[in-house]
């Protein structure tokens, strides 16, 4: 008897096996698509949406119509906070894009998206200037219109999955704000001052994590959480780094999800994340995303084998050489490949590795859908 795309997403989230693995394309800012793919996309399958809003307009990443959600399949449907009405994303006069943070964002001439070009607490500061910052305002009331009507309708007149996605995390905030090298540099000469720079971050995050779900937890199913904490190739730091300066404030908002609903964790960090997955799981998290298989160690049969009963993986279908330079075979023996490796005992949610690039082809991403109904059913 075929389940609704909710159980279905629960059920696989709970290391159940559901009818058949579910299906997520734009259920989160970083596991969607871009304006330049999707405009393809939409047009092969023959749905008029040329100017779809944007979820992030810096990264270029897009809402997905419901027609082409429907046509694909898709269980997951997104729920994301707005703008806040006090302190909007602004172009200045250099065409430097400046967000609620004071973060400053510009596109080069060859680039498709918007690369951090100032970041206002740079250079020498002290627990002064943190003091005096203009942070963000956590109560805004732009950030909840509509929240709480778009949640109960998800939830109640449908029966997708709804996927909260929570403001990004404090080491991508305190990154962006004090400049990587600065930032990089505190951890190991001023790390009271790293802390006291995440600190301020987290303590906005966790502002806006309790009223988004005091007005809506009770009809969210998956909350995601981002937070890069891992480069192509290992560590971004030291691992005792990550628990002494890192662990123990995420564990404070993933506390927070935890207390205000009974939502699924979804943890977003790109690349290798081997050595943190236990520490990930100590800490509450329920999945991981987006199982970035050209990473090293990544390897999908390894981490099922080791983690399976533990984490669930969300994504894992590879964007870095088969969705763009592929055949839509080879992306279906790809699909094929993840799905053998993860969907085993429930646990695996399909998706690409992070957003579908402008370079992948409608046919592909189609066909990374068609091996899911294909391979995925149990």
């Amino acid at each position: 008897m075929a389940m609704t795309s909710r159980e279905r997403v629960n059920k696989a989230l709970n290391h159940q096996e559901p009818d058949r693995v579910p299906f997520d394309l734009g259920g989160t800012f970083a596991s969607t698509i871009v304006l330049g793919a999707y405009r393809k996309l939409a047009e092969y399958l023959g749905v008029d949406d040329p100017e779809p809003p944007f979820m992030r307009f810096t990264s270029q990443t897009v809402f997905v119509h419901e027609k082409v959600l429907e046509k694909l399949n898709i269980d997951t449907r997104c729920l994301s906070l707005g703008a806040p009405d006090g302190r909007p994303e602004r172009e200045d006069a250099t065409g430097t894009m400046i967000d609620e943070w004071g973060v400053g964002r510009r596109k080069p001439a060859s680039s498709l998206y918007y690369d951090l070009s100032y970041s206002p607490l740079a250079g020498s500061i002290t627990p002064q200037d943190l003091e005096k910052y203009p942070w963000p305002d956590p109560d805004d009331p732009g950030r909840y219109r509509g929240l709480k009507e778009r949640a109960r309708y998800l939830h109640e007149e449908t029966d997708y999955a709804v996927i909260l996605n929570l403001p990004l995390g404090m080491v991508h905030q305190a990154q962006f704000l004090r400049g990587f090298e600065d930032w990089f540099v505190d951890l190991l000469l001023n790390p009271g001052l790293a802390g006291d720079l995440m600190d301020r971050a987290n303590e906005v995050n966790k502002r806006i994590v309790a009223n988004a779900l005091d007005i809506c937890g009770e009809y969210v199913d998956v909350v995601m959480y981002a937070d890069d904490v891992s480069t192509q190739n290992g560590p971004m730091f030291a691992n005792e780094t990550y628990r002494e300066l890192i662990k123990p404030r995420e564990k404070e908002v993933f506390d927070l999800v935890k207390e205000k609903s009974k939502a699924k964790i979804l943890y977003h960090c790109c690349g290798s994340v081997v050595h943190l997955l236990d520490d990930f799981i100590e800490i509450g998290v329920d999945a991981i995303t987006p199982v970035q298989v050209s990473a090293k160690g990544m390897d999908t049969k390894w981490l099922k084998d080791n983690y399976g009963g533990r984490l669930s993986f969300w994504g894992g279908v590879d964007t870095h050489w088969v969705l763009p330079r592929g055949t839509p075979a080879d992306v279906k023996a790809e699909t094929k490949r993840r799905l053998a490796d993860l969907m085993p005992g429930g646990g695996y949610v399909l998706n690409s590795v992070h957003n579908i690039q402008p370079d992948v082809p409608p046919e592909n991403i189609v066909a990374m859908f068609e091996a899911g109904l294909e391979y995925g059913y149990y």
